[in-house]
């Protein structure tokens, strides 16, 4: 528990920086798996604009917990994040397999047992978290992340 307190203290205290890597491996990964290089459990979400509605795409790893499919967002403000809320849908790639999936935002008191998931079931994906919010990576830890980190149900929606 005192880790947890910690990270919470931590989160409310500063404000979270993207890794500098992630500029330049994002548009990579999107290249990659635009000609079918599947790279881990990572897929591409593309999702439509605010303002334009052109797709916007993003790498993302989507985890399973209990049977469901989910998408853990690392940042509150993230385009992807605003523009998810707004559509309430997105395409699902993985290499060159696409797939219309409505995308449901957990409130924050459904989102902890998701988060605690995501470090043994995507395990990759800790790193970006610690350098963003400076935590080791302990299921605890992903959990106080709750307050900071949105979480989406990946629902697949209809022809």
């Amino acid at each position: 528990m005192r880790g947890k307190a910690r990270v919470e203290e931590r989160v409310m205290s500063e404000r979270a920086r993207l890794p500098r890597w992630l500029n330049l491996a994002n548009p990579v990964i999107v290249a990659l798996q635009r000609r079918g290089v599947v790279i881990g459990t990572m897929r591409l979400l593309s999702v439509p604009g605010r303002k334009s509605g052109k797709l916007r795409t993003t790498p993302v790893s989507p985890l399973k917990v209990t049977g469901e499919r989910y998408i853990i967002a690392g940042l509150e403000e993230a385009d992807w994040v605003k523009n998810a809320r707004v559509a309430g849908w997105g395409i699902l790639a993985r290499g060159r397999e696409q797939e219309r999936v409505n995308l449901v935002e957990l409130t924050l008191q459904e989102r902890p047992p998701v988060l605690r998931e995501f470090p043994n079931r995507v395990p990759h994906g800790v790193r970006f978290f610690r350098q963003l919010y400076g935590i080791s990576g302990t299921p605890e830890e992903f959990e106080a992340l709750a307050p900071r980190c949105p979480v989406f149900l990946v629902e697949e929606a209809e022809p």
